[in-house]
């Protein structure tokens, strides 16, 4: 082969031909609302507790960090409560890594992974690289999912995971816990609850980790990048039976989780109180973004998360550049039609806010 090839010369795998890398536009703009991040930084002493836990851990950065992390899936289970221990915990490079392990072992060639459309845009890339067959069925008009509707298409698909995910990323819809119970009844398979918004939503205590002591397939999985605004730490973690923990730790890459990685986690738990201090206002910041967006002419999707879904806009692509020209990045996903808007610091929401006033009196 020649020095100098290019992608389409290469042995790549048939199904990734002409796929492109994941991601969200990440430009250098005044007003970035469009990764559903916590605009908070931790506070300088919160930050000056970091340093000192990362440089205690350079000084062993010769060593390979605790493969396990029993240290960080205590403190995490110490968070969680609901009488949960380390050995109910995995922890792994953001969600993302957390979904990858349990497909991996769960899901892979001749099994199926079933989930509900519209969601998360990188279930289908998780299954497409865990050699998983992909499945969806549509959510409800009101973008819910009912148990009824659920257990009908496990009986139609056989999946061995199944991903319910509550609030919803990107319509921030919530499937109620008596629906996720009646789901779990009906089914052996793998059933994967993503809360990775549960802490902003209205009830946080009704969440699946009550379930727990019931259903010994049940997942629950959730991020520090959120509510903790640890998005540049990388931590992601769900909660189950030892089981399944044991089931990830078989295909887990040796080391997946650096000294500096769980050290930086184990601050931030440690300060939790404080690290969340800022969900009540966000959350409140959301509920003011759901009254404001139909005042300004447009529709919105009830949510329960940190963003909201709104338009329906003829030409949603045309309306994103225009508030990117306004500075206002946002992100054009989910249903036809629609944008999706993360909230931010009260600075960043007026700007948000004038940039679309200003977008929608020049397309009407």
């Amino acid at each position: 082969m020649k020095p100098q090839v290019s992608l389409a010369e290469l042995p790549l795998r048939p199904e990734l031909v002409g796929e492109e890398p994941y991601g969200a536009p990440q430009l250098d703009v005044p007003v970035r609302l469009n990764v559903n991040e916590n605009p908070y930084p931790p506070s300088p002493a919160i930050i000056a507790d970091m340093a000192d836990a990362v440089a205690a851990a350079a000084a062993q950065i010769d060593r390979y960090p605790d493969r396990e992390a029993l240290g960080l899936r205590a403190d995490l289970a110490g968070y969680l409560g609901h009488g949960l221990s380390a050995a109910n915990l995995w922890a792994a490079n953001g969600s993302n890594e957390v979904m990858t392990h349990l497909l991996g072992a769960f899901a892979g060639p001749g099994r199926t992974v079933l989930t509900f459309a519209p969601t998360y845009s990188m279930y289908p890339e998780y299954a497409r690289n865990t050699h998983s067959e992909y499945v969806v069925v549509p959510r409800r008009d009101d973008f819910t999912v009912a148990a009824d509707d659920a257990l009908a298409a496990i009986a139609e698909h056989q999946p061995s995971v199944v991903i319910i995910t509550t609030p919803n990323n990107p319509t921030g819809t919530t499937t109620p816990l008596a629906e996720i119970e009646k789901i779990l009844a009906g089914t052996e398979a793998i059933v994967v609850v993503d809360e990775a918004y549960q802490e902003f939503a209205r009830h946080p205590e009704q969440t699946a980790l009550t379930l727990l002591p019931r259903f010994g397939n049940l997942v629950v999985s959730r991020t520090m990048s959120k509510a903790f605004a640890l998005a540049g730490g990388r931590v992601g973690y769900l909660a189950a039976a030892p089981a399944i923990v044991d089931a990830c730790r078989i295909v887990r890459l040796p080391y997946h989780l650096s000294a500096q990685t769980q050290a930086l986690a184990r601050v931030a738990l440690a300060h939790a109180t404080e690290m969340l201090a800022k969900v009540d206002e966000l959350r409140a910041t959301r509920d003011e973004l759901l009254l404001r967006l139909p005042q300004l002419g447009v529709e919105v999707i009830d949510s329960d998360a940190n963003f909201c879904l709104f338009g329906r806009f003829a030409d949603r692509h045309d309306v994103w550049q225009r508030l990117l020209d306004r500075g206002v990045l946002v992100r054009e996903t989910g249903p036809a039609g629609y944008l999706r808007v993360s909230v931010g610091t009260p600075a960043e929401m007026a700007q948000f806010y004038q940039a679309l006033t200003d977008v929608i009196e020049e397309i009407r």
